[in-house]
């Protein structure tokens, strides 16, 4: 059987369960916090590196081709035989799929791959991920719709928050910038969890402003903090 996921530590868990706990006691809105190690493994990225990497490398064989052929009369030491057309060709193409080879070999190292993909696609693989999990976890699961998730995405050093239809009709996306503020303020010193605690506290704050608690509110979502 696979281990238990560990991202955060148990203090981290109840810190933001309580703070869960503590923001629902004042709106009928529901919070789900999620925290995942990496959001996408970004292999098309990788590959459209290896690929330009190998476009490249072929490119120059053939705007240069003298000093390519200055390198394999170097290596041959005078000796090698002319190559013809096609075994030029061949050589070329094998120089291109040895660098795609290589760059894909190189780019196995997860962090590089990170640091090569541009910002703005990890924001949308984060994003995307964060709504795939809000449509499984949270979306339509209460009564009123008032379902909002809270999810952390560690490798990418990103966070994003989707609410379901009836806050999303109330709440604009730059209304959590102030819990975004807080999460990233804590992230960035290396305290997910109380980061996660902060930004929910402030979604609490929305929350109850615009659904304040009602006298029926059931506890309808989990309110533990969810690792994947």
């Amino acid at each position: 059987m696979p281990g238990k996921i560990n991202h955060v530590s148990e203090a981290d868990h109840a810190i933001v369960t309580a703070a869960v706990a503590a923001a629902e006691a004042q709106t009928s809105g529901e919070i789900v916090t999620v925290i995942a190690a990496q959001s996408d493994d970004y292999d098309d990225v990788a590959l459209l590196w290896a690929s330009a990497a190998a476009f490249v490398a072929m490119s120059a064989v053939a705007l240069f081709p003298d000093f390519f052929r200055g390198i394999y009369d170097m290596l041959t030491g005078g000796w090698g035989h002319e190559l013809t057309a096609n075994q030029w060709l061949g050589t070329v193409i094998a120089f291109g799929a040895a660098k795609w080879i290589g760059v894909w070999l190189i780019l196995l190292w997860r962090p590089l791959r990170l640091w090569l993909t541009p910002r703005a696609i990890l924001a949308q693989r984060v994003r995307a991920r964060a709504v795939k999990l809000f449509r499984v976890g949270a979306e339509s699961k209460t009564i009123g719709r008032t379902g909002v998730l809270l999810f952390v995405s560690l490798a990418e050093h990103r966070a994003d928050i989707v609410a379901d239809e009836t806050i999303a009709a109330k709440v604009s996306p730059e209304v959590w910038g102030d819990a975004m503020a807080a999460l990233i303020e804590h992230v960035r010193r290396g305290r997910p969890g109380e980061g996660m605690a902060a930004a929910v506290t402030q979604m609490g704050v929305v929350l109850a402003e615009h659904f304040p608690k009602g006298d029926d509110n059931p506890n309808e979502l989990p309110d533990r903090l969810i690792e994947i």
